[in-house]
């Protein structure tokens, strides 16, 4: 082994302590809306207390309390000067190396198994994550069991540094006890390690890290006695700056480097000992608000972490960790062949297996998020987008970056991906609920109402909820800024529409099977009592009111001002925040539209939302007794959906377009066949025997425009821009969108109406087409993947991204209804 320099080994480890910069700027107010404690139970909120709601993170528990305890995670390869720095994992990223992670059960209430495939480190680590909910009176208490084994192209004596860290944020105090020994104070710790603490909202606790299983390397360095013992776990212990304590990677490299300095100070680069003991942390426990607790272990290893709230009768042991999770593992696997059992044809163990990592992955990656946002709040009156030209006026206006920070906000929320989005996004969080709430009512009525009391006093709600510096740290500075006149697809009406549903099939004589249903208890409690459910209404419903109106106040579409004849003079809609390249409020970013943008366009997508919202809208208050908001909602569905047709449907095209203004201040329709086209039939405004249904489906069907063995691009082959510049909704399959369609498709196919015969074999053939899509890549990468390539069926663009596209679990769950001889010719092998 070649000597490692003084720039090998300090010059890396300094390139990340610059992340601990950077100030804290949280402001005092708090989240606006009620409290979802009224109607959830003490039971359901301990639950749901505790969980690895640091999603960004590989691994990180933390509870749902602001400014609390927060854990993680590292661990890299300690063979090679030259790698360590880079082999440190700790948040999660695309380009690590890996050959697949992430849950394989989990449920947010139990707890769940994930595995992470460390190809580049040669490393397949578990993390098996268990909860005791009813420990004590304060939350409960947890654990988790990690475990290493080297991979099979891997030395199996390899050498891996693992570290445990544990901070708080706010009022509390944490100590590590027996700190005071000597041996322990020089040397390190042999056994377990304990940390106590406190603070206003958990008590008194204790966390215990277990000595573990594995061989502890040997002295790798002569004289030994000046170097650090190995068969002991070191602990340093500091007080850390409140804004750095989520940065535990810096945090322990700068920890790292004194060991480093001391050591090239004692020995010379020349004569340095091995890097599994050179990178090592100093050894310095006590009190302070950030520990870190590292074992270096030679091959396979095993230990505990369990946190024990005071509150409990006895201690948590690894004893009840082993129960526990035997119990988890049994449970999760009885409740997910209820609720998730695939359909034919997909009704085989390795569907199951792929269904059960996708939903785990979904539900796995919720999080609590803490902190302040960035808002421009400034009204600028260029935002109005008034005159022609407006998107080069509004850029101006952003330029003058009179946006503030302000909060701090909280959300519970699931994410997209770990790796590239771990943060709310709005119109992502409708399309993820719905599988959710097929496995636990209440957690996601409880996402629902954290995400409506994000609402300000005007109704918005802003669409990419970054709150604080963690989540900042994933986001490029010109996307953090929120404002208040744009809009993101109201998906989350989706969820409502689904909720009353459960409550119907609830109350419904049929629904009595004479058995307790599997799940956690207090999974779907709400749902077991109707008062309580409506009560849940109640209390969302002013807020859903409020919602609604800021959409119709900001979003209006011009309709009087040029000639368009249409049923409703009200009834049109245009997303504001239209460029030249993109119009991000719509969520298809790239998608073509109108050119230039003109103040005077309507947008297909967003007026069927808008129908969408009213339906759902209605539905509520019907179940609430409002009458006369039923009527009204009512009469604006039904103006809604007329106008689509008289703004948006083009005859010649015979396909729903974009409105714009033409030189000669007329309304003129601009056709880009795609995903717009198929708004008005994917938000389900589209009845069986709709005028227009048959061509909606032609297009759907035609290989030359739309279909594709893969799924249903997002825009048509034949257009001018399909396929170009960025390319991110300009062909892509997405998943969330084919969800819709193949959703329609089925309601097509099982309801009377001419189309029923096509809309079989069209549902058929697209359930398997997406279901192989998806399947194949998976099985290829590991991953699931933002988008599939329309030519290839290959993932692409973002990693891991088990947000919308696990929404195949619903695909494959959903029943086969056409004829043998489908859409689209023999498919291939699944």
């Amino acid at each position: 082994m070649m000597a490692p320099s003084l720039g090998q080994l300090s010059t890396a480890v300094l390139a990340v302590l610059p992340l601990l910069s950077g100030t804290a700027q949280a402001q005092s107010q708090g989240a606006e809306g009620g409290d979802a404690s009224l109607v959830f139970s003490k039971a359901s909120n301990d639950s749901l207390l505790w969980g690895p709601y640091r999603p960004n993170l590989y691994f990180g528990v933390r509870p749902r309390i602001p400014k609390s305890i927060m854990t993680g995670l590292l661990w890299g390869q300690v063979d090679d000067y030259k790698t360590v720095p880079q082999s440190m994992r700790f948040t999660c990223e695309q380009n690590e190396g890996m050959a697949g992670y992430g849950w394989e059960s989990y449920d947010p209430r139990s707890g769940g198994v994930q595995h992470i495939h460390d190809k580049e480190n040669g490393l397949d680590l578990t993390t098996e994550f268990v909860k005791f909910p009813e420990h004590g009176s304060h939350g409960g208490s947890w654990g988790a069991r990690i475990r290493g084994t080297p991979r099979e192209d891997a030395s199996p004596d390899m050498h891996t540094a693992i570290l445990f860290t544990v901070g708080v944020e706010g009022l509390g105090s944490l100590n590590v006890e027996g700190a005071e020994e000597e041996d322990q104070e020089d040397k390190g710790f042999l056994g377990n390690v304990r940390i106590s603490g406190e603070t206003p909202e958990l008590g008194e606790f204790a966390f215990t890290i277990t000595e573990g299983q594995g061989v502890r390397p040997s002295h790798g360095h002569e004289p030994t006695y000046h170097a650090k013992p190995l068969d002991r776990t070191m602990v340093h212990s500091i007080q850390a700056p409140l804004e750095a304590l989520w940065q535990a990677k810096p945090l322990v490299f700068s920890s790292m480097k004194t060991t480093i300095d001391e050591y090239i100070e004692e020995f010379t680069t020349e004569k340095m000992p091995p890097p599994f003991q050179t990178y090592t942390i100093q050894n310095k426990p006590g009190a302070g608000n950030f520990h870190m607790i590292q074992k270096v272990f030679e091959g396979a290893f095993e230990f505990d972490v369990v946190f024990s709230s005071a509150s409990g009768l006895e201690p948590i042991t690894s004893e009840d960790l082993t129960k526990q999770i035997e119990s988890n593992n049994k449970a999760f696997a009885a409740q997910y062949e209820q609720a998730f059992q695939p359909s034919k044809p997909f009704d085989e163990p390795r569907y199951l297996e792929f269904s059960k990592s996708l939903f785990s992955n979904l539900i796995g990656g919720i999080g609590y998020f803490y902190g302040d946002a960035v808002v421009d709040r400034s009204y600028a009156p260029e935002y109005e987008e008034e005159n022609e030209g407006f998107w080069q006026e509004t850029a101006e206006a952003r330029a003058r970056n009179q946006q503030e920070l302000e909060g701090p906000y909280e959300l519970f929320s699931s994410i997209p991906s770990r790796p590239f989005f771990p943060r709310g996004f709005l119109w992502d969080e409708g399309f993820h609920l719905l599988p959710i709430i097929d496995w636990d009512v209440d957690v996601t009525l409880q996402i629902i109402k954290s995400w409506f009391n994000l609402m300000d006093e005007d109704g918005w709600i802003m669409r990419e909820t970054i709150l604080g510096n963690e989540a900042r740290s994933k986001v490029p500075q010109e996307f953090q800024t929120q404002y208040p006149h744009y809009a993101n697809p109201p998906t989350l009406f989706f969820v409502l529409r689904a909720f009353l549903d459960k409550i119907a099939e609830q109350s419904s004589p049929s629904s009595a099977h004479g058995k307790e249903p599997l799940g956690h208890p207090e999974a779907n409690k709400v749902l077991g009592d109707k008062e309580t459910a409506m009560s849940y209404l109640r209390d969302l419903y002013p807020l859903l009111k409020r919602h609604f109106e800021w959409f119709r106040k900001t979003q209006w579409g011009d309709l009087k001002t040029y000639d368009r004849p249409a049923f409703s003079s009200k009834e049109g809609y245009r997303w504001r925040g239209s460029t030249q390249t993109h119009l991000l409020t719509s969520g298809l970013d790239d998608y073509p539209r109108p050119q230039p943008p003109h103040p005077g366009e309507l947008h297909t997508d967003l007026i069927s939302w808008m129908g969408m919202m009213s339906r759902a809208m209605k539905r509520i208050a019907t179940s609430l007794d409002e009458t006369e908001d039923a009527a009204t909602y009512g009469k604006m569905e039904e103006a809604i959906i007329k106008n689509i047709d008289d703004l948006h449907w083009d005859e010649k095209a015979q396909a729903y377009c974009d409105a714009t203004i033409d030189d000669y201040e007329e309304s003129v329709h601009v056709c880009h066949k795609g995903y717009i086209s198929l708004f008005p039939f994917m938000t389900g405004l589209m009845d069986p025997k709709h005028p227009h249904l048959k061509a909606v489906l032609d297009l759907i069907a035609d290989e030359e425009e739309l279909w594709s063995p893969f799924g249903v691009r997002s825009l048509s082959k034949q257009d001018d821009y399909y396929g170009t510049a960025e390319n991110y909704w300009r062909s892509p399959v997405w998943m969330n969108m084919n969800y819709l369609i193949v959703k329609e498709l089925y309601t097509i196919a099982t309801a009377p109406g001419p189309h029923k015969k096509q809309a079989k074999n069209m549902y058929d053939e697209l359930r398997k087409n997406l279901v192989k899509t998806v399947y194949n890549s998976w099985k290829e990468t590991g991953f699931a993947w933002e988008q599939y390539n329309p030519e290839t069926g290959k993932g692409q663009r973002t990693q891991h991204f088990t947000g919308w596209t696990s929404l195949v679990v619903k695909i494959m769950r959903m029943p086969a209804v056409g004829d043998s001889k489908a859409k689209g010719g023999a498919h291939d092998e699944l």
